[in-house]
């Protein structure tokens, strides 16, 4: 992977326009660099218990929306939020067992996820949703998705309202 992108998403996020200009250039940079056809951030709040968009890169079929409640026996929480390992999803069957709004993913062309947890100070605080063609996500993108998972601590954290903690 080249390093431009990384640059890019960097110098977006010392600019003024936080969060939404860091998380921005995090879309661009993964769609360069890993692909994607939809890119959400799942933003947590453990404390409350609920989970809510705060990023999407199709805004018309999903929207930053409200708020929901953490569903804490569902297969993404588990993995993601508990565990802090990536969830992939690989086929069409994976996506309409992992996802209510299956039939909404599958229309936009997306047969294959990655949820990539974004993690600080030992606890997930949200994560990169990418997605994309059936088969089109491996374990071999974990590199890059781990930066980019990394660079998005700052805007997270800023949703969250823990810039200063």
């Amino acid at each position: 992977m080249s390093t431009e992108p990384v640059r890019r998403v960097a110098a977006a996020l010392a600019a003024p326009g936080q969060p939404g200009s860091g998380l921005a250039a995090l879309d661009v940079a993964l769609a360069d660099s890993v692909g994607h056809r939809l890119f959400t951030v799942l933003v947590l709040d453990e404390a409350r218990g609920v989970s809510r968009r705060a990023y999407t890169s199709q805004p018309e079929a999903y929207p930053v929306s409200g708020e929901k409640p953490l569903r804490r026996d569902s297969e993404f929480y588990a993995l993601v939020a508990r565990q802090g390992l990536p969830r992939f999803c690989r086929d069409r069957g994976d996506i309409i067992r992992a996802f209510p709004d299956h039939e909404l993913i599958l229309s936009l062309g997306c047969e294959a996820a990655v949820n990539m947890p974004v993690r600080w100070d030992g606890r997930t605080l949200g994560a990169l949703n990418l997605l994309h063609a059936a088969g089109h996500y491996t374990e071999a993108q974990l590199p890059a998705l781990s930066l980019f998972a990394a660079l998005a601590v700052a805007p997270i954290l800023h949703i969250l309202g823990e810039e200063g903690r």
